[in-house]
């Protein structure tokens, strides 16, 4: 039996790192993350969805809804809900310039 690395395995079944399907992919799981993420240190700080929706001004069900999956959210909503969560935010941003 052969045995493969995670890497090998992405590879395979997603597609190659710098390829439209693994770029989506990457993309969706670190949404995933961010979700949990927020869900893991509300419930750190001891707040409820309800509390910490009322610290930004949104509704309980919006989020349930970012912790379950970011898709949807703008920057500004994040940074308002880690600020609400006395979280320090980093944003790193990778310039990619198409090969010439």
């Amino acid at each position: 039996m052969e045995k493969y690395t995670l890497d090998e395995l992405k590879d395979e079944l997603i597609g190659k790192t710098g390829t439209p399907e693994r770029d989506q992919y990457e993309f969706e799981l670190k949404l995933e993350l961010l979700g949990e993420t927020i869900k893991n240190t509300r419930k750190e700080r001891n707040l409820t969805q309800e509390q910490l929706g009322a610290l930004i001004g949104v509704q309980k069900a919006q989020i349930s809804k970012l912790e379950r999956s970011a898709r949807n959210v703008t920057l500004d909503t994040v940074l308002k809900i880690f600020k609400a969560l006395n979280a320090k935010v980093n944003l790193k941003i990778e310039l990619q310039y198409p090969s010439l």
